[in-house]
């Protein structure tokens, strides 16, 4: 019998877990909801009810398998958010083969290593997007590909990758020598292909289906390898604790490339019969407000600088917003007061906040609709169902006591299969007994709510006092001046270590270092008032709006002369 003094929590048992492949349950879910709106794009101006999705979608299956591709065989997704993305990631699950998802911001070097590092035989692109001009990227890396010429060079820097597709984009990506278009491969397949039902059939729930790669802030990214089961049914307990249904449309601005898009918004909507809308390509907070309104969406997800952005827009106030009741707030922590004005001002009375990892699938831990308030403004929710999580001291391994802070573990259906190619890796995430260790610091209350408190290296030790960031980050949130904050930890001789603030202040407030200290005084202890306080326009972040921390700290250390040693 667990203690239930200890910080441990198992979810529910029911409903059942899926044990069916992505395919299967997509084919079962056009049979219920066949007229549906299943996608729309209102920058491409498509619009597909789920059994005009299911031909297309099979469609692409029969041309990729009639490519010579096989299942297990690895192909790469290398794009902002269009039907193509959708089309490709069902696809590739009907007939096994393994999708890939490389981050848009990848610049040359970066896309070599992760297309190499998995083998990838084919890539699908994007032209361009702003300033990353994909194809031109991809002549670089694999001339052989890109030009007339059929000679093999001697070094070939992408020795895997047999073909490229370019996704047509009016304007881009014209008479690319070498490269075929989508839509021309598209038109290769037959929607009614024996092969692609023969190839869905032979495979299992525990296939391996995706590859995303972390971040990477320290050391090369790893390749997070997903199966079926793995994040079919996240995406469906995901979806459970938002209540969708068929008459639900969900706004999703957020990447696909990164599993708040693919899994919290693409399978969440999928699993339950409901509408995908996807606003823009990139995020741009108007096109968001826009796109609500007129699809008159019921959800929307979103980082927590996406909300602050759309709540801010000088045209905010011109947009029906009333349709919305729910969608997730996730990425990275998530701001009491920002939860607060969501919720007041946005219509969204049911939004959740979603915990999670990609090696998780993502999500460990989700509010619902039914959390109280408080807890939802507080806390990332319980545990999912079918899943267990604990908090260990990061010493020991122990579980501590509730309400006493420790590493997060979790273990379950959602853990990933391992990453790709690394054994090591894995068994450094993945214990003896199926834990995985995600490097967040977090605390359980009594009644099972977990609160993450910040990361194990983003914790900041000041004359032997453990600090967490986002506590002062949260106490700031409140300085009616202050639009967002972060804080980190920089070396200092004395000290240790010294808090930073970096501040963007609302538009057209004036505030000063003072400002923030006077506010501060006699409301936190004084060794939680941040000794430097520096005033900015932006966050270093990655295309799914997480700050980058990191940068932020080695930006002061080079600012203030600083170097590690100085903490010694």
């Amino acid at each position: 019998m667990q203690n239930p003094a200890l910080s441990y929590a198992k979810g529910s048992q029911t409903p059942a877990l899926i044990e069916q492949t992505i395919g299967d349950y997509f084919d079962a879910m056009v049979a219920q909801y066949p007229d549906h709106d299943a996608l729309i794009s209102r920058h491409q101006n498509e619009r597909l009810t789920y059994s005009q999705l299911q031909a297309r979608v099979n469609q692409f299956a029969s041309a990729l398998l009639r490519m010579g591709l096989q299942a297990g065989d690895r192909i790469g997704i290398w794009s902002h958010n269009n039907v193509e993305w959708v089309l490709m990631q069902l696809a590739t699950a009907k007939v096994g083969l393994i999708l890939v998802n490389i981050n848009p911001a990848y610049r040359t070097s970066e896309a070599e290593y992760a297309l190499n590092k998995v083998g990838c035989k084919v890539l699908v692109t994007m032209p361009s997007f702003k300033t990353s001009d994909y194809l031109g990227m991809l002549r670089e890396l694999a001339p052989e590909l890109t030009t007339a010429s059929t000679g093999q060079l001697a070094a070939r820097r992408l020795p895997f990758l047999r073909q490229i597709i370019w996704i047509d984009v009016a304007g881009q990506g014209e008479d690319q020598v070498g490269m075929l278009r989508f839509s021309d491969v598209l038109a290769t397949g037959s929607a009614n292909d024996a092969q692609v039902a023969q190839t869905q059939a032979s495979l299992r729930q525990n296939d391996p289906i995706n590859i995303q790669f972390t971040s990477g802030t320290t050391g090369f990214p790893k390749g997070a390898t997903l199966t079926h089961r793995n994040i079919l049914n996240n995406g469906f307990f995901i979806g459970e604790c938002m209540e969708l249904g068929p008459t639900d449309r969900l706004c999703i601005p957020v990447p696909l490339y990164h599993c708040f898009g693919m899994v919290l918004g693409n399978l969440a909507c999928l699993t339950h019969g409901s509408a995908i809308v996807y606003p823009n390509d990139g995020f741009e907070p108007l096109s968001v407000l826009e796109a609500v309104q007129a699809e008159r969406c019921t959800g929307l997800h979103g980082v927590p600088t996406m909300f602050i952005a759309e709540l801010d827009h000088p045209r905010f106030a011109e947009f029906d917003l009333s349709t919305l009741r729910t969608g997730i707030m996730a990425g990275t922590s998530c701001p009491i007061e920002v939860m607060k004005r969501v919720v007041e001002r946005m219509h969204l009375s049911q939004i959740t906040i979603a915990y999670g990892m990609t090696e998780t699938s993502p999500v460990s831990c989700q509010s619902d609709t039914q959390t109280p308030l408080e807890k939802r403004v507080t806390t990332v929710g319980k545990v999912q169902p079918h899943l267990e999580i604990k908090i260990v001291d990061p010493g020991t391994g122990e579980t501590v006591a509730r309400g006493q802070s420790g590493e997060l573990c979790t273990r379950g259906y959602s853990v990933m299969h391992g990453y790709w190619g690394d054994e090591e890796k894995t068994r450094e995430a993945i214990d003896a007994e199926h834990w995985m260790h995600t490097g967040d610091l977090a605390t359980m209350d009594e009644e099972g709510y977990v609160n993450i408190v910040g990361r194990i290296k983003d914790m900041v030790i000041r004359g032997g006092e453990n600090i967490y960031p986002r506590e002062i980050e949260e106490f700031l949130y409140r300085h009616p001046q202050i639009q967002d904050v972060q804080i980190v930890g920089v070396p200092d001789k004395k000290y240790g270590e010294e808090l930073c603030a970096w501040i963007i202040a609302k538009p057209g407030q004036s505030l000063t270092e003072e400002d923030v200290r006077a506010f501060c005084k006699g409301q936190i202890a004084h060794y939680k008032v941040p000794r430097y306080i520096r005033f900015v326009d932006a966050f270093p972040m990655t295309v799914t709006g997480k700050i980058q921390k990191f940068l932020i700290r080695d930006a002061m250390k080079q600012q203030l002369g600083l170097t590690e040693a100085a903490s010694a």
